[in-house]
């Protein structure tokens, strides 16, 4: 019995040792979160352009203001939506289209 126990006891700590260990190290991201990281256009685009005299200008779409990414993002899902629904049979089809084994009959 007391070895049921200890072994309850250890797996509670384990349990516990996890939580504490992964609680620090989700609140240490958001220490981190605050430094600005460069992206690909910062550190590499903008730089070899600047070697070939070109200077960077705002884009002719520029996605950074507001929620326009977002929308984006919502119109192009809302249209695969009705693509993908309007062809749900044809794209859940087991057998190949014209192999007959679908459980249609074909026409001869």
């Amino acid at each position: 019995m007391k070895m049921l126990n200890a072994k309850a006891q250890i797996s509670k700590c384990a349990v516990l040792v996890l939580i504490m260990i992964s609680l620090v190290v989700s609140l240490s991201s958001f220490a981190l979160a605050s430094d600005k990281w460069g992206g690909v256009d910062e550190s590499v685009v903008e730089k070899y352009a600047e070697e070939h005299g070109r200077e960077a200008r705002d884009p002719f779409i520029n996605t950074d203001q507001g929620d326009l990414l977002l929308f984006v993002f919502l119109l192009a899902g809302t249209v695969g939506g009705f693509i993908g629904g309007y062809y749900w049979k044809e794209l859940m089809d087991k057998a190949p289209r014209g192999s007959g084994a679908s459980g249609h009959k074909a026409q001869t």
